[in-house]
């Protein structure tokens, strides 16, 4: 496999470590439960990976994490990824609050939260989304007023995954309704057992079912002052410091969905026989097969690299994790969509589980920024980083023959364009 070439033999042991879990350590009826809903939130899924040591492999061991590079946490998410997006989401949780905690957390709120988390005996969920919109972030209603080292908070979230399961969550809340978008929010942790806390509705999803998503209610909640991440109205950093790992996770988790879809399909055309032979003799069916790997491939190669910049603070890592979550939650769509093709109408039913990885997978297109947002940033990212780059490359615009005609080289309208010249 690339991923083989891409990572370390630290990385790849972790990564077979996690895939013997999956392999091993998950019934095939917990995600039959999930998907009927039956199970609404996989807790026993998480204590299990707590008790391995394979929550939030990044962290330092000091807080329950391995001391990991970012391309190990991926290439181990990949793994958990086969098993569709519920349990991605419930593996990768802990990593993306603890971005929060770590980076922005006090010691105390560490030693409570962020350390317990790790061993799986707490589970979090964070709350962004709110029903007036999802993009829209900054323009967040949960109202949270300050008084006396209390704060009272009032409003609601939806779209929470977790929070069925969840412990705690890492909300979201205006402080400073008269600031500008980027300056009134904070982030609290807001315990499950608080007075006022409610899981109102759980949703009925077309998939990425079991994981507990629903709307918190926060009705006149009282929270400490101590659990506030970060300073007041600074909830704009820490938005933005973890949407590194909410979209690295999502472009991991979508490798991992992709890849069982793909072998699901392989495995079957080399077994599947029509017209006397089986069915990957057929131009129409390998070609279709070469297309799949070769875009994982790259989707892989693309995450993995993001993750790198991550890990060493690059200034390109805002753009390559869009990048990779962009183009790996395409690619995911395309290539389960592929394997759907050449299983064909058996694929359609429950006897394959493709139609359950191919309904987990159209989410991830939606979810932690949709992928035109991940466009909008992709692009500005570039502009600030061509037109701002010091020292750049050659300069090629002077290669050309007649780069001299200054007068062709218009860039907006001259006053004899206006006068009809």
């Amino acid at each position: 496999m690339l991923a083989d070439v891409l990572l370390t033999a630290e990385e790849r042991a972790i990564r077979n470590e996690v895939r013997e879990f999956v392999r091993t350590a998950v019934p095939a009826d917990l995600l039959d439960r999930m998907d009927r809903d039956e199970t609404t939130y996989p807790r026993e899924f998480v204590e299990a990976l707590g008790q391995r040591n394979l929550l939030g492999l990044r962290f330092p061991q000091e807080y329950g994490g391995r001391g990991l590079s970012w391309r190990a946490e991926l290439a181990s998410l990949e793994e958990v990824g086969v098993l569709g997006t519920s349990l991605g989401c419930a593996f990768s949780m802990p990593s993306i609050v603890g971005e929060a905690l770590h980076a922005f957390g006090t010691a105390e709120q560490k030693q409570r939260f962020l350390v317990p988390m790790l061993r799986g005996k707490l589970i979090s969920a964070e709350a962004l989304t709110e029903p007036r919109g999802g993009s829209d972030f900054f323009g967040a209603t949960t109202r949270a007023e300050l008084q006396d080292g209390w704060f009272t908070v009032r409003g609601q979230k939806r779209f929470v995954v977790g929070a069925e399961g969840a412990d705690f969550f890492l909300v979201y809340c205006n402080t400073n309704p008269a600031a500008a978008p980027h300056d009134r929010l904070s982030a609290l942790l807001i315990e499950r057992e608080r007075a006022g806390v409610e899981v109102k509705y759980l949703y009925h999803l077309l998939g990425t079912r079991g994981g507990g998503t629903g709307r918190l209610l926060f009705r006149d909640v009282r929270v400490p002052e101590a659990n506030l991440v970060g300073p007041l109205n600074g909830g704009a950093e820490i938005f933005n410091t973890m949407m590194v790992p909410e979209r690295l996770t999502s472009a991991g988790g979508a490798l991992g969905g992709a890849r069982a879809a793909l072998e699901v399909a392989v495995r079957y055309s080399h077994r599947r026989r029509a017209f006397g032979q089986t069915i990957r003799s057929f131009q129409a069916v390998s070609f279709k097969v070469a297309e799949a790997i070769t875009a994982l491939d790259a989707a892989r190669a693309l995450t993995l690299a993001a993750g790198s910049a991550a890990q060493a603070g690059l200034p390109s890592t805002r753009r390559l994790v869009s990048e990779a979550k962009r183009f790996a939650t395409e690619t995911a769509w395309e290539v389960v969509n592929l394997a759907m093709q050449i299983v064909g109408g058996i694929g359609y039913t429950n006897v394959f589980p493709l139609e359950r990885l191919l309904r987990d997978i159209r989410l991830t297109q939606i979810w932690t920024g949709t992928n035109e947002i991940m466009s909008l940033l992709i692009q500005h990212e570039y502009y600030r980083e061509v037109l701002g780059d010091p020292k750049p490359g050659r300069l090629v615009e002077a290669d050309a023959a007649e780069a001299g005609a200054a007068d062709e080289k218009v860039y907006e309208d001259e006053e004899m364009w206006v006068k009809g010249w």
